[in-house]
């Protein structure tokens, strides 16, 4: 479980170098005292065991969407909820699961990519006794190979 963790928090680190929102380099965004973490990836980049291990399908039509909350720098849960919307208005809410092990926390969805275009996430974002943050960026898909 340990190597889920660190393949995971290094994709939040990696993949905001292929985001499609130049504007923000790094995929975070604070409230207060409240960090959150985001990256979003197709999930045949993970390794067969990482997606059996975290209940994860890997196909080259599903991405995955990964938050991560940090208060005062320390992990922390939340209430996570969220929707992603194509360019034409339809969208799909996402179900995220809670996965922790030694330590961290982080939050996946799993969402469906038909074919190459710009979809836009949504995600609301709540810490124990914090206030409803929500946050919304724009990502270029691509199904997998």
């Amino acid at each position: 479980m340990r190597r889920i963790a660190l393949f995971l928090i290094s994709l939040c680190l990696a993949i905001p170098a292929m985001a499609a929102d130049p504007a923000k380099a790094e995929r975070k965004e604070v409230f207060g005292d409240v960090t959150v973490h985001y990256s979003t990836f197709a999930s045949t980049f993970l390794q067969p065991d990482i997606a059996k291990a975290t209940d994860l399908v890997r196909s080259k039509n599903q991405g995955v969407l990964n938050v991560a909350i940090l208060k005062e720098g320390k992990p922390k849960t939340a209430a996570v909820s969220g929707m992603v919307r194509d360019l034409t208005g339809r969208s799909q809410s996402l179900k995220f699961k809670q996965v922790t092990e030694q330590g961290s926390v982080y939050y996946l969805a799993q969402y469906k990519v038909d074919l190459q275009e710009t979809v836009t996430f949504t995600v609301n974002v709540q810490t124990e006794g914090g206030t409803p943050n929500t946050f919304s960026f724009q990502q270029e898909v691509f199904p997998g190979e």
